[in-house]
């Protein structure tokens, strides 16, 4: 039997912490994902976010940024009325002011992996936490990147929900080091 860390539950979770949790990301396209997922799960579990997450996928044009950042006060309405998603008109209007932000980020790093991946020197963090108890949920680094986006207008991406997606997107090893997937992770 694998031991893995505590917080993975139902079997959703588990196939998402064993696949995708922690493992360093550098696709603007899924690191955009990721941004929206973040910031829709803002004072919700992971879980219902993982729920949702097919659901998003098709409402949100399967995560296509510059077709987000076009979405008009109609589509905006449609969406609101997809109980698939989550439907609270801050964030859907987040969506698309972020999606707009974030294309204006990658004109001037040309990418937005080049410049989220500056703030850890291009390379994870490797945390050696003995149990989940130990993991933050935010950081002075993620203080830092969080405000450099709100600064370029960002929102619903404060310090706690910027360390999750350090966390999702592997710009930390958060696994616990018992946990199978730590060295795994590192190594990647």
């Amino acid at each position: 039997m694998c031991i893995r860390c505590e917080w993975p539950l139902s079997s959703l979770d588990i196939e998402y912490h064993d696949k995708e949790w922690g493992v360093p990301e550098y696709d603007d396209k899924i690191l955009f994902e990721f941004l929206i997922l973040e910031n829709m799960q803002a004072g919700l579990s992971w879980s219902t976010i993982l729920k949702k997450r097919e659901n998003m996928r098709m409402a949100f044009s399967n995560f296509d940024i510059i077709t987000i950042s076009q979405y008009d006060e109609t589509y905006k309405n449609e969406l609101l009325q997809n109980v698939g998603i989550i439907r609270n008109r801050l964030k859907i209007n987040a969506l698309v002011s972020n999606a707009n932000k974030f294309i204006a980020i990658q004109k001037e790093y040309s990418s937005f992996s080049k410049y989220i991946w500056q703030f850890v020197d291009n390379k994870p963090i490797q945390n050696k936490w003995k149990s989940h108890s130990e993991v933050p949920a935010s950081t002075p680094l993620s203080n830092k990147i969080s405000a450099d986006l709100k600064k370029r207008g960002f929102k619903f991406f404060g310090t706690t929900i910027c360390y999750a997606f350090m966390q999702a997107t592997g710009m930390v090893n958060d696994h616990i080091i018992k946990c199978y997937r730590y060295k795994e992770v590192k190594q990647l």
